[in-house]
Parts: C-alpha cells; structure tokens; sequence
C-alpha cells in the first residue's frame, strides 16, 4: 500500500509566552523557536515514522526548503510537492504557554493554491487499495476526496479546522478523526453535558458507513464502527508542547489500521506516540520513531 498525504505544509513561529494574551494586553515572549509544521506536513512524518511508504502532495512557496528536507529525512517522498513563485509559503504563529497548552493563528498561503491539474496528475501515480490522507488546510479538498473514492482509495479525514464548507467531504471518508468541538460542530449539537460514548454514536447515525475516531485529549479516545465500539485512556506524561499531539495520534493510528492491526491496538499505539510526542518542543521535530513506541507498549 502506497500512502499519499495531501496537505499543508507551514512554517511554526512559537512564541513562548507565560500564559495566553488577552485582549487589549501587550506581552513579553520569553523566546522564538522556529519549526517546520502543517497538519499536512506533521501526518506525512507520523505516518512515514510509523512505519508506512508515504508520498506528501501540496504547495509551497518562499523559504520552505527545510520544510521538503524534514520530510525527506523522515523517509517521506517529496515530489508531488509544488514550488510556486511570488508567493508565501504558510505559516503559524503559535503562543505556547508554561504549561504546555497552545493557541495557533494560521496563514494559508500556498496551501491555498492546490488546483485540480495538480490533485489529478497526482493520483495518477495511486490506485484501488492505495490510501490518501486528509485536512482541512489546503484548498479543494472535496473534489481530491471525491477523486480518491472513484479511483476506489481509502480515505481518512481529519475536518481540522472545522467549517461547513467540508460538510461534503465526509461522506468520501472512510475514517473520521476529529475532537469534540468538531464533533459538536459537524452535528449541530450543544454536546457539553453529553458523554463521549453518546458523540460517537450519533456520529456513526450520520455517517453510517465511516469508521469514527473521536480524541477527547486528557481523557484519551473513542473508536466506533458499526460493529465495535473501544475506548482508549490516555497515557499520563507530563506535556511540554502539544502542538503535534493530535496529527501523532492521526499518523500512528492509521499506521496501525493500514498494516492490518486491530481498532483496538491502532488506538493503544497512537495514543503512546501521542504522549511522546507532547513530552518534546515543536511539532514535526516531536514524532517519535516506530521503534520508540513500540518499546514503550
């Protein structure tokens, strides 16, 4: 199985900050770090350190060679990536608080400038069997979902950041991976006081034919099928940066799923490559290798 990942590709500017600015404040940063980044871009890096053969699609701009060699070094190939000129390549401002927790401002930039010449010379080079991997940071994304599904791929989609304009791309997917505020979102429900068992539920009422990956951060996750129904806790470590936790858990996940494993320990596997990952500052640079999660189950 071929993995083809299309998606964005950003720049991380993180500011390390004591806590999260108000409106109206003026605060100091303790320090700038720069990382490559892009839920696109962090996939690509889970998947391929997982263990799978991974090819990332997307578009860059200026200054964004580090970007193409962070993938490259974690085994994922590049050429399907477009370089286009006179524009910027996308990038984030990240606060990152004492305590590990962030917010995110995201610019699209060239993860905007996806046109359907590139998605079908691309998936020309996949077929029946092979997988492509999915958010919402680039442009075009129902009509690379709806390509996908008629070449008979599997799809996996993470609606993140969630807006009603993806509605139709669920129904080409065939995992969802999403939190509860997307989950909340995309059922037009006040889910507050409901339990996660109950979310997953009605996502599965809706979506009868996707297979429902709901992350509930501290209080670990939920797989739902038609058939099963598993719940997985989440690994207690003391977080220093949270930025790629959830694109770790996307990677490892369907790591686990494509190469044949069980929901149940897909779930286990993603969940201690999650609680590496936020042990470590960035987010590309803080996936962890196969081998170190496999020690650690």
């Amino acid at each position: 199985m071929k993995v083809l990942s299309f998606g964005s590709l950003n720049i991380d500017y993180v500011y390390n900050v004591p806590h999260f600015i108000v409106r109206g404040e003026t605060l100091a940063a303790k320090s700038l770090d720069t990382y490559s980044g892009g839920k696109g871009l962090n996939q690509s890096v889970a998947l391929a350190r997982a263990g799978l053969k991974v090819f990332h699609a997307g578009a860059v701009g200026e200054g964004a060679k580090f970007l193409l060699d962070e993938l490259e070094s974690a085994g994922v190939n590049t050429d399907f990536v477009a370089k286009l000129d006179n524009i910027r390549t996308g990038h984030t401002i990240i606060q990152r608080s004492d305590d590990g927790d962030n917010c995110i401002i995201l610019y699209g930039g060239a993860n905007q400038s996806i046109t359907r010449e590139q998605i079908n010379k691309t998936l020309e080079n996949f077929s029946s069997g092979d997988a492509l991997v999915i958010q919402n940071e680039i442009n075009e994304i129902e009509y690379l979902s709806k390509c996908a599904k008629e070449k008979n791929m599997i799809v996996a989609f993470n609606p993140s950041p969630m807006d009603s304009s993806i509605i139709p791309v669920f129904n080409n997917a065939d995992y969802i991976l999403l939190n509860e505020i997307e989950a909340g979102q995309f059922l037009n429900q006040d889910i507050t006081s409901k339990t996660p068992e109950y979310i997953a539920g009605e996502l599965c009422k809706k979506l009868p034919d996707s297979k429902i990956v709901l992350t509930l951060g501290v209080n670990g996750s939920i797989y739902k099928d038609k058939n099963i129904t598993c719940r997985q806790d989440a690994i207690r470590v003391k977080a220093v940066d949270t930025t790629a936790a959830g694109d770790t858990f996307t990677g490892f996940f369907l790591s686990g799923i494509f190469e044949g494993r069980s929901p149940e320990w897909a779930m286990k596997f993603a969940a201690n490559a999650s609680a590496i990952a936020v042990t470590r500052p960035g987010a590309a640079p803080s996936i962890p290798s196969r081998n170190e999660v496999l020690e650690k189950l």
